[in-house]
């Protein structure tokens, strides 16, 4: 009897939850207007955080911070998509760690696009196919993703917002594991498990893919082969995991880039990318950097790309702690200038 009446009681609260969140998109539905009128897109990542920090901060238990920001994920995915359904463009086929990624950080309200390349998911956003794209960016085990960083050459679109995701390598087949005779995966995610490779499947085949999803597939085609990819992917192949955790280094992030065509609001925990080239002689790099250590700016990254235009000419893609915004990011950025042959600043926007 007891636990009838507890349930009953849960009813009743989740009827007036249900009552709530009606109202709540009701209101969510006038501010899309609203934003409509003065063409402003519905998905705002510094709104986002705000609210979810300031649930967070109320939150007396027992559900935990993670708990909360989860459930408002979504309902914050639906509210979005009720002024305006959101295209997201990633790199696919389904259950690559983009395709996650973006989940992530969109929830499960959004429409979702599959892309083949990074190129054509810079193209798509460019071209109002989909409203923002998800590309990887850096891998904290393995490096920078050359190709995302040679598109913002050429790109306008701005850095919205980025995502971190933890990275959890599996080893998928049909097959049992000393029957195996061909692994697939990317590059990236063969590079990951190496070790375990060398350890378990030293004589098999490693075979490269453009995604972790695209080696599911395969493997689910082929014979006695094997896939490295996510337990999404085991799930949506219906691929058994012979595998599991199988990467190098427990601590395996990926950093994914938010990419589209408007500048994020400050949040007061922000980023600055920005991207510059230098002329070819003693002292440059050194020089440029000069006005960030004098207005006292971290910078949490340096990395160099070939400008593919001129001979050992380079492109340096800088990450910095702080916003457009901030006066002392403003005074640097206007100090470096000057000293650069060319200056692009790729976004402003919230930390991952």
């Amino acid at each position: 009897m007891d636990i009838e009446k507890l349930r009953k009681e849960i009813n009743n609260i989740d009827g007036e939850i249900l009552k709530l969140l009606n109202k709540r998109a009701e209101v969510a539905i006038e501010i899309g207007e609203t934003k409509k009128k003065i063409g402003i897109l519905p998905y705002r990542p510094a709104r986002e955080r705000d609210v979810i920090n300031s649930l967070i901060k109320k939150n007396k238990g027992p559900l935990n911070s993670q708990a909360i920001k989860n459930i408002y994920r979504e309902i914050m995915s639906a509210s979005v998509n009720l002024q305006k359904k959101l295209t997201i463009v990633y790199l696919g086929p389904e259950a690559t760690f983009t395709h996650e990624a973006a989940t992530k950080k969109f929830g499960l309200s959004a429409d979702y696009k599959p892309s083949l390349s990074i190129k054509e998911i810079f193209s798509a956003v460019e071209k109002g196919i989909a409203d923002f794209g998800v590309v990887p960016v850096e891998n904290s085990t393995e490096g920078i993703e050359t190709p995302t960083l040679d598109m913002f050459i050429e790109s306008d679109l701005k850095i919205c917002d980025e995502i971190l995701l933890p990275i959890s390598h599996c080893l998928l087949s049909r097959s049992k594991k000393k029957k195996i005779k061909k692994v697939y995966s990317h590059p990236q995610a063969l590079a990951q498990c190496r070790i375990w490779l060398q350890k378990n499947l030293s004589s098999v085949p490693l075979m490269e893919v453009y995604s972790t999803a695209q080696a599911a597939k395969l493997a689910v085609k082929e014979k006695f082969s094997a896939a490295i990819a996510s337990e999404l992917a085991s799930r949506l192949y219906n691929l058994p995991i012979v595998g599991k955790s199988i990467e190098d280094y427990s601590i395996n992030v990926t950093r994914f880039l938010v990419i589209g065509k408007e500048w994020s609001q400050p949040t007061g925990d922000d980023k600055v990318s920005l991207m510059f080239s230098l002329k070819d002689k003693v002292g440059a790099l050194h020089f440029s950097l000069k006005p960030f250590y004098d207005h006292n700016i971290n910078l949490t990254k340096i990395e160099s790309r070939p400008s593919k235009r001129k001979l050992w000419e380079y492109y340096f893609f800088v990450d910095l702690e702080g916003n457009c915004e901030e006066e002392k990011v403003k005074q640097a950025i206007e100090e470096l200038k000057p000293r650069c042959t060319f200056l692009k600043v790729l976004g402003s926007y919230p930390k991952g």
